[in-house]
């Protein structure tokens, strides 16, 4: 079974699509293939179905929902008659489990080549640490479970996933400054820092890209803009680091250290 999350959610038991339309056998399916191979526990999935409001038919309620993800599983085999539907979804004791391949579902690549990338940034090899990232970046298709309605456990999930893609990507940046791509990156911190203008990260990333490429001024502008939204918004003035960056600016220091710059 080929299962993507990040971004809509679709799942094709060869090549035939088997996600239901169903908004609580949806969350089944997400709930089993985030925890692919692993058990996910009856009462995990009652909460997650139905928080705390568990009605007394849920044992039964949640069985129909197994089974009807096992029947559109049993539709895409019909030309594998050595595979059977409970082969794929099982039941174990205390709950059910997922077998998908290795490789087959977008969140495990994406943890897979981000944990890469971060040892070879770790490793200073930032054209490799950047190459990878920029692959595990490339899987998002959107918000992670964007079409899944979510009860509490998968907004927990989704909200890790979402800050594993926000550290990907910063490190990914931090790899091409490293590299020297500092022209490369300023468009994109750009938008980045609009969508997030109280993001203190890739503020300092786009002071030190626009320093490096001959923008100072225009780094004094980004601080300034990150500076008033904290400012107003919070009553909080920027990390010290940000401020050392600043005055590393205006010093007229031509290679700041990316350290003080809150990069490394």
């Amino acid at each position: 079974m080929d299962i993507t999350l990040l971004g809509p959610l679709t799942a094709y038991e060869d090549d035939v699509p088997v996600v239901p339309s169903a908004a609580k056998p949806r969350q089944i399916l997400a709930m089993l293939a985030l925890q692919a191979d692993h058990v996910v526990t009856v009462p995990t999935l009652m909460t997650e179905i139905w928080g705390e409001r568990i009605p007394r038919s849920a044992a039964t309620t949640l069985q129909t929902y197994i089974l009807q993800l096992r029947r559109k599983i049993t539709a895409a085999l019909a030309g594998n008659p050595a595979v059977d539907a409970k082969d794929i979804l099982a039941t174990r004791f205390g709950g059910y489990l997922l077998r998908v391949r290795s490789g087959r579902i977008d969140v495990q690549e994406f943890e897979r080549l981000a944990a890469e990338g971060r040892a070879a940034f770790h490793a200073t090899d930032y054209d490799t640490a950047s190459r990878l990232l920029s692959r595990a970046l490339a899987l998002w298709q959107g918000p992670a479970l964007v079409d899944v309605r979510a009860g509490s456990v998968l907004e927990l999930e989704a909200l890790r996933l979402e800050e594993s893609r926000m550290a990907a990507l910063e490190r990914r940046i931090d790899a091409d400054l490293h590299l020297g791509r500092h022209t490369e990156v300023v468009p994109e911190l750009r938008v980045l820092t609009i969508r997030h203008p109280m993001h203190e990260r890739f503020c300092a990333q786009l002071m030190l890209a626009l320093h490096r490429s001959s923008g100072s001024w225009r780094a004094l502008e980004a601080y300034q803009r990150l500076r008033g939204t904290l400012v107003a918004e919070l009553g909080l003035e920027p990390s010290p680091s940000l401020q050392r960056l600043h005055q590393a600016v205006l010093s007229g220091d031509t290679a700041p250290d990316l350290q003080a710059a809150g990069v490394d």
